[in-house]
C-alpha cells in the first residue's frame, strides 16, 4: 500500500467517525530552528481541541529508511517540536478528559512493514506512551493499521508499545481474522515473529 491509499483512509475515516474534524495533510510545522511536515494533522472538539498528529508509514518508506532509528528520530522529532509552533498550540483546559493530543505512528499492514516492525520490535516497543506538550498531556502510539479494507469507521489501530508487545500472546489475539494484518503475519518467517520458537 502506497501512503496516498493510507491517508485517504485515515481522511476518511475521521470524516465518518466524528463530527466535523479539520483534516490537514502534509501540514507543516516550524517551532525552535526545527521544521518538519506531518503526514495528517486532525483536530477536532470535544469540546476541547483534541489533536492525532500522524506518520504513516509504507513499504516504500520503510525500504528507504536507513533503519528503525531514523523512523523514530522522525516521530520524534514531531513529537518534540509540532505542538511547540505557535500554530498548533496545545493549552491547558480544565474540562479536558484525556490527552490533548495523539502522536501516532501508523505502519501498513504489510509483510515487508511487519518484517520490519518484527526485527527492531525492542525500539517500537519503547517508544513510551504517555508524554506532554508543555503542561498538556499526550500519548504516544506505534501500531499497526487495521480494518482498511471495511468501513471508514471501522479503521482501526493496533498497538505495539502499549501493553501488548508486537509478538506477544496478547498482540496476536487482538489481530483481527482474515485481515491483511493476520495475512501479512502468516506470511513473514514465525522464526522473525516470534523469536522464541
Amino acid at each position: 500500500m502506497r501512503e496516498d491509499d493510507l491517508a485517504t483512509r485515515v481522511v476518511d475515516h475521521y470524516a465518518a467517525a466524528h463530527d466535523d474534524p479539520a483534516v490537514r495533510l502534509e501540514e507543516p510545522y516550524d517551532a525552535e530552528g526545527r521544521r518538519g511536515v506531518v503526514d495528517v494533522y486532525v483536530r477536532r472538539r470535544t469540546p476541547e481541541p483534541v489533536d492525532a498528529v500522524i506518520e504513516l508509514k509504507s513499504d516504500t518508506a520503510v525500504r528507504r529508511a536507513t533503519g528503525a532509528n531514523e523512523v523514530l528520530r522522525q516521530f520524534r522529532r514531531m513529537e518534540r517540536y509540532f505542538h511547540a509552533d505557535d500554530a498548533h498550540r496545545l493549552e491547558p483546559k480544565l474540562g479536558r478528559d484525556g490527552p490533548a493530543a495523539r502522536y501516532l505512528l501508523l505502519f501498513a499492514p504489510t509483510p515487508t512493514c511487519v518484517h520490519h516492525v518484527a526485527t527492531n520490535r525492542t525500539l517500537y516497543g519503547s517508544v513510551d506512551t504517555a508524554g506532554s506538550a508543555g503542561s498538556v498531556t499526550t500519548e504516544s502510539v506505534v501500531a499497526f493499521l487495521t480494518g482498511l479494507d471495511g468501513d471508514p469507521e471501522d479503521l482501526g489501530v493496533l498497538s505495539m508499545n502499549g501493553d501488548a508487545a508486537f509478538g506477544s500472546r496478547a498482540f496476536l489475539d487482538a489481530v483481527p481474522d482474515d485481515s491483511r494484518l493476520a495475512e501479512s503475519l502468516r506470511r513473514v518467517d514465525d522464526d522473525v515473529i516470534d523469536p522464541e520458537q
